[in-house]
C-alpha cells in the first residue's frame, strides 16, 4: 500500500519530468514540512540554487501558517529581485513539488505573485 509521502514523490517526479528551470526563467521549487516551509529559485541547466527563502529568516513571525508561508512568497520575490536587477527576469515555472494547490502553497504563491514575481 502506497502512504501519502510515497503518492507525493510520485506526484513530484510527473511534475519534474515536464518542468525545466533555465537561467532566465529559474523553476519556483517549494518543499513544506509539519512545522516550516521553504521556497527557492533553481537554474537547472546549470544545477544551481539561485535563490532560497524559509520562514526562519522573517525577523517577526505573523499569526499563522498560512500568513506565514505569505511573508516567505513576498521574501523570496525580493531576494530575486535584488539578484536580477538589470536582468528583467520576473518570470518563473511554478513548481509545487507535488503538493495539492492550496494552504500554505497557496498563500506562498500569492505572496510571491504580489510581490513582483510572475508565473
Amino acid at each position: 500500500m502506497i502512504d501519502k509521502k510515497q503518492k507525493r514523490n510520485i506526484r513530484h517526479k510527473r511534475i519534474r519530468a515536464k518542468i525545466i528551470g533555465t537561467a532566465k526563467i529559474p523553476r519556483f521549487c517549494i518543499f513544506r514540512s509539519n512545522k516550516h516551509i521553504y521556497a527557492q529559485l533553481i537554474d537547472d541547466e546549470k544545477s544551481k540554487t539561485l535563490v532560497f527563502a524559509n520562514d526562519t529568516e522573517i525577523k517577526k513571525l505573523p499569526k499563522g501558517k498560512i500568513n506565514i508561508a505569505k511573508e516567505v512568497g513576498k521574501l523570496i520575490a525580493k531576494k530575486a529581485k535584488d539578484l536580477f536587477v538589470g536582468r528583467q527576469v520576473e518570470k518563473v515555472v511554478f513548481d509545487r513539488a507535488g503538493y495539492k494547490y492550496h494552504g500554505r502553497i497557496k498563500s506562498l504563491a500569492e505572496g510571491a505573485r504580489e510581490a513582483g514575481l510572475k508565473f
